[in-house]
């Protein structure tokens, strides 16, 4: 396998939660005075997420005009209807609610990177592989990836909420080989989804798919090994 660079999935892949997300839902609620069922929040959270229409895609590449937040906004309020009352939701201050829930999760500690990633990702580049984080996060990753000490390793971050096109629809991959200057048959697309990822099987990319705990990230290097890679 002659590789010019990797592509990497940030949540799920690279980073991941160590509280779930109802806990931290009910932490911030906590702050506004609100005592808050965490299982509840987190059951409300998940069918929230499924029942959560598409990002719309900009016809033209460019990036969405809020970088996502009015969608995120739209999710927390349906989170809400499931756990606060009509009456409760009266006295709820909604829109700080939102504004301190956003920024938290961009805060240093909320995030975690799984154990293996940093040493595979300095083994990479120590092999001269370009790497790039595609990702249908917002601009909130910029931050996240900086505070664990990840930023270091990737030339670019692709964003769908700069592209205008969610994973997984081929642009956002497109966009990636782009930046990088790399045609398909020359990169490895790593990720933990088999939908979002077949955006990128589909323009040539080839694909890995991380398991854990059955496959992790050495996974990447145990390929390249096994392919007699020189990279």
């Amino acid at each position: 396998m002659t590789l010019r660079a990797i592509f990497f999935d940030a949540a799920g892949t690279l980073i991941y939660l160590p509280r779930r997300v109802g806990e931290h839902y009910a932490e911030i609620a906590a702050r506004f005075g609100h005592k808050l069922d965490p299982e509840s929040l987190e059951r409300a959270f998940r069918a929230a997420w499924r029942a959560a229409p598409p990002r719309p895609a900009t016809a033209d590449g460019g990036a969405r005009p809020d970088d996502d937040r009015g969608w995120w906004r739209a999710l927390v309020e349906r989170v809400l209807e499931h756990v606060l009352p009509a009456a409760s939701r009266a006295g709820f201050a909604a829109d700080d609610y939102f504004e301190m829930l956003y920024a938290h999760f961009a805060q240093p500690g909320v995030w975690a990177a799984y154990p293996e990633v940093e040493e595979t990702l300095r083994e990479l580049r120590r092999r001269r592989l370009k790497l790039a984080v595609v990702s249908n996060f917002d601009r909130r990753l910029l931050r996240v990836l900086a505070d664990l000490g990840l930023a270091q390793y990737f030339e670019r971050v692709v964003l769908s909420s700069e592209v205008g096109a969610d994973k997984p629809d081929p642009r956002i991959f497109q966009r990636a080989l782009d930046v990088l200057g790399c045609a398909a048959h020359e990169v490895l697309h790593v990720g933990d989804d088999p939908v979002r990822d077949g955006g990128a099987a589909a323009i040539g990319i080839r694909v890995l798919h991380v398991d854990r705990p059955a496959q992790s990230l050495v996974k990447v290097l145990t390929l390249l090994d096994d392919a007699g890679s020189d990279a």
